[in-house]
């Protein structure tokens, strides 16, 4: 069931002529007026057929509590059949709606069903406030909401894992505070400041991207140097995978929710979901690669000798339609980048093993990005119980503490997932890489594979995003920056800083050389430019300081007579003599088997625009 629950100050509504499937109604309740109203438009699905009696019971739930929070006086349900493309009969929607009214009345709410199955106009104004406009989907299943003591038993237990041990999280000894941050955070002991993260303010000042005040918020607009980042973290992903053996798709950013399987997943992400409505059908857009790869691997003639098989795609982009109030900067956004690895595996013993492999693949992101990476692993009581050796080894591999959350029982498609995450300057994790142990979807889609019996079977699926959302990595290595600005100048890896060398020529004769020094650095895939600009040299090298370029040649007199060349050394904050050859080399080193591409800027700064 779908459902859009609108707080108003008033709905009016007036029938105009019935349909086929009208149902019978006095004169009194042809129209009506309602003020200060939860008015509940609902689409009854075929899928709530299956369990009309839970369906009922959820959604009385559901409007109960939002009723409960907005001081409304009325709830008014009102059918609305646009709200889906998969109804149900008229007579299962008629009955389960006339339920959830006498179970609203038999809670003492005042409640009017609006008619059903009659054309209508109506009016209604929504009040306007952070609760007014809300939707939901309910699903068929049973919910126990009773607040009992076997209810309470049945939360999540966290513990940290350390060198094959679990200890209470209150009792082990804390040595890093990133770790400590993450424990808090999970444990819901984090309290906001209310503060903007520092990775907002800079990624506007650096010139990378900033919001695009014409698109939905939680959309961004990249600039030149931004998007060569961008690209660069894209390249360094592909690399990564395809290394290892990962084939490359690209499947639609669209799905019709007809399609039962994409529809019932995508139920399992709840409502944070882009949803438009054609003529004849209801349409989503991804919040992930999982749609498209699992339809390919479904259409795919697998056999055990294939597996494991990897397919992957960076989803450009993913849409998820999160809370106004959550969207900030490259933390949290409705419009991303993803790179996304699905892995098909024959049994249990085989995902085991290639997750081993993926937390490494993982673990290597954190050291080429020079990021660190705290990391929390969430299991079912039961795969605990049954792999309890493997989840220890599993920690060992990635050499510190971790924290795990050990789940009562399976809510979701995974049994298994572990989630690495950069502490942002606030204190609060930026989850980046992600590997899921998926033991639901191959059934539901239709993905086989043939064993050495030549029986078909559905296999394991491994979900992994090697690095996370592309902008959150960016973020996180902003994050970092602010954080450490203190201890010493802030910088990107040189791999992915848009300029990693920059020339500043004292005068201007000496631009010939400096050009001609850019030429030779550039044939060397270095991106080079020169600040040609009538300024100081000291401002030029504070310019330059300002947009955190990692080396710094100063070209005057001395340089253009010698084979020497002073540079500026940002990590270190030195000045080292050495000719033009090492400096390559110095730079080769920083940006060894890392990818390239070429500066998308002017290389003269007096050429360029400022965005």
């Amino acid at each position: 069931m779908r459902i859009l629950l609108i707080h108003s100050d008033y709905i009016k509504y007036k029938t105009k002529s019935k349909t086929k499937i009208a149902e019978e109604i006095d004169d009194e309740n042809k129209e009506g007026e309602f003020k200060n109203s939860l008015v509940v438009f609902t689409a009854v699905e075929k899928e709530d057929e299956k369990n009309p009696d839970s369906v009922v019971e959820n959604a009385a739930i559901e409007i109960a509590d939002i009723f409960s929070k907005i001081g409304a006086e009325n709830v008014v349900i009102y059918p609305y059949a646009h709200l889906s493309s998969s109804l149900s009969s008229p007579d299962a929607a008629k009955k389960i709606l006339h339920n959830i009214e006498a179970h609203l009345r038999a809670d003492d709410l005042n409640v009017a069903r609006v008619p059903f199955g009659w054309y209508k106009s109506f009016e209604v104004s929504c009040k306007g406030h952070p609760l007014s406009e809300l939707s939901r989907t309910i699903l068929p299943e049973k919910t126990d909401t009773q607040p009992n003591e076997e209810q309470h038993i049945q939360k999540s237990k966290f513990h940290i894992l350390n060198k094959g041990r679990l200890y209470k999280v209150d009792e082990f000894p804390y040595q890093t505070s990133d770790f400590e941050k993450l424990v808090d955070y999970e444990l819901d002991r984090t309290k906001s400041s209310g503060e903007e993260p520092p990775h907002v303010k800079l990624m506007k000042e650096k010139n990378l991207a900033g919001y695009e005040p014409s698109a939905d918020i939680g959309h961004l607009r990249w600039y030149p140097k931004g998007k060569l980042i961008r690209d660069l973290l894209a390249d360094y992903v592909y690399n990564l995978v395809t290394e290892r053996g990962a084939m490359p798709v690209e499947t639609p950013i669209m799905y019709d929710l007809e399609d039962e399987a994409i529809r019932v997943h995508a139920e399992k992400f709840g409502e944070r979901q882009y949803r438009m409505q054609t003529k004849n059908k209801e349409l989503m857009l991804r919040y992930a690669c999982c749609f498209g790869a699992f339809r390919i691997l479904a259409d795919t003639f697998i056999t055990w000798k294939n597996l494991p098989l990897a397919i992957y795609e960076l989803s450009t982009y993913s849409f998820r339609l999160e809370k106004s109030g959550e969207v900030v900067g490259l933390k949290r956004l409705r419009g991303f980048t993803m790179p996304d690895l699905h892995t098909v595996c024959a049994d249990m013993e085989q995902s085991m093993q290639e997750f081993n492999n993926q937390i490494s693949m993982c673990s290597q992101t954190g050291d080429d990005l020079k990021l660190n990476y705290e990391v929390i692993m969430r299991v079912t009581a039961d795969f605990l119980k049954e792999n309890r050796e493997w989840v220890f080894q599993a920690q060992s591999i990635i050499g510190k503490p971790i924290i795990i959350e050990i789940l009562p029982k399976r809510k979701h498609y995974w049994i298994c997932k572990m989630d690495f995450a950069a502490i942002d300057y606030l204190g609060r994790p930026m989850e980046n890489p992600t590997i899921q142990i998926d033991v639901e979807s191959a059934e539901r889609f239709g993905i086989t594979y043939i064993n050495h019996e030549e029986e078909g079977l559905n296999p394991i699926i491994i979900h992994c995003s090697p690095t996370g959302s592309i902008e959150r990595v960016i973020g996180s290595l902003l994050e970092k920056t602010a954080i450490k600005m203190a201890e010493k100048p802030p910088m990107f890896p040189v791999w992915i800083s848009p300029t990693q060398v920059r020339v500043l020529p004292i005068a201007e004769r000496h631009l010939e050389f400096a050009l001609h020094l850019a030429d030779d650095l550039m044939k060397q895939n270095i991106r080079i430019d020169v600040d040609d600009r009538p300024e100081t040299v000291g401002k030029k090298i504070r310019n330059a300081g300002n947009e955190w370029v990692p080396y710094v040649i100063v070209v005057g007199d001395k340089e253009f007579e010698s084979s020497q060349l002073m540079v500026n050394i940002r990590e270190s904050n030195e000045k080292m003599l050495m000719s033009s050859d090492e400096l390559i080399d110095l730079v080769h080193q920083d940006t060894y088997n890392m990818p390239f591409r070429k500066l998308p800027l002017s290389l003269k700064l007096s050429d360029r625009v400022n965005f």
